[in-house]
């Protein structure tokens, strides 16, 4: 069994796209499709830059989609590979969950653009900047993570101060889990992350803390705005973030990405799960970050980075 996995962000980088763009019909149509929808040249920011401009959230989010349903784009259509019939699940990390409901046909180009759109720019307006932040904390699994937040927040609230939000993000391997809250607690947190059982701590840079309870007025604009999405039937199981299980009706698809913005990615434990389930090869499509995760999660299974235009050229004929 074969699972199709998508990255999120932090994936992006200035010349994205171009290569497959020059060499194929296919990336170009999706490249300008998004265009389009977004009423931007985000191709020209993806290839061209500036950097900053490219890692606005608005901008990143979806750039990234972009690049990644562009290079599916190439494999189905020059490679004549179906993903229906090549894939059995679906899945994405964050944002990449977008990207993976598109490939599986249950959302439109357009539709995914303009919503990845809103979500960056309703994340990014759910916290003022500087009052949130993210932070890796590297050698430490899930439940040292748990601690790790949890004496932060415990720390700040003995010595008078107020009960903030410090709370794990991203549980993405068994040596790598993110946590975001407020901006004292996080650093709090990464002041005490080598003496409860980190390697090390890193503060992230990003504008916002994403995937956890201070996300709640984003969730909201992302309800309203998929209430008028239309969904179809996935072609493939998607499996969710937040369950870690896959889900085929496009109700439970609408209620998991709502989820997914204040909830905890559970990358670690979906692809353990899809593992259980019988996968045996994952194929990352537009990005480097997830296939090495993957290994170091399930060290049995296969997991290949599809990014070039020879990569993709060396997936149709594997598959």
């Amino acid at each position: 069994m074969r699972a199709f996995i998508f990255p999120g962000q932090g994936s992006q980088s200035v010349g994205m796209g171009r290569a497959i763009a020059d060499a194929s019909a296919a990336a170009r149509d999706v490249f300008g499709e998004v265009d389009e929808a977004l009423g931007q040249n985000l191709f020209r920011v993806m290839t061209d830059g500036p950097a900053d401009e490219l890692t606005l959230t608005q901008n990143a989010q979806p750039a990234i989609m972009a690049n990644a349903i562009a290079t599916l784009a190439v494999l189905e259509r020059e490679g004549g590979i179906s993903l229906a019939d090549k894939a059995d699940y679906v899945a994405g990390h964050s944002l990449g969950e977008y990207s993976a409901v598109k490939a599986a046909q249950t959302f439109d180009l357009p539709t995914t653009a303009r919503l990845l759109k809103l979500r960056g720019l309703a994340m990014q307006a759910a916290v003022p900047v500087g009052e949130g932040a993210m932070a890796v904390l590297l050698g430490a699994d899930l439940d040292k993570a748990q601690t790790i937040a949890g004496a932060a927040v415990d720390a700040i609230l003995a010595e008078g101060g107020p009960e903030l939000v410090c709370t794990v993000a991203n549980d993405n391997d068994p040596s790598q889990v993110v946590i975001s809250g407020h901006r004292p607690a996080v650093e709090r947190a990464v002041a005490l992350a080598k003496d409860l059982g980190a390697k090390r701590a890193l503060l992230l840079p990003v504008s916002a803390p994403f995937h956890c309870p201070l996300m709640a007025d984003a969730a909201t604009a992302m309800e309203a705005a998929l209430v008028e999405a239309t969904l179809s039937a996935p072609l493939v199981p998607v499996f969710a973030n937040v369950d870690a299980a896959p889900i085929a009706d496009p109700g439970a698809i609408r209620v998991a990405l709502v989820r997914q913005v204040t909830g905890m990615v559970r990358w670690r434990e979906s692809v353990l799960a899809m593992a259980a389930a019988g996968v045996t090869e994952f194929v990352e499509f537009g990005g480097k970050v997830l296939a090495p995760m993957v290994k170091r999660i399930a060290p049995d299974v296969e997991a290949t980075s599809v990014v070039t235009m020879d990569d993709i050229e060396a997936l149709a004929k594997r598959l």
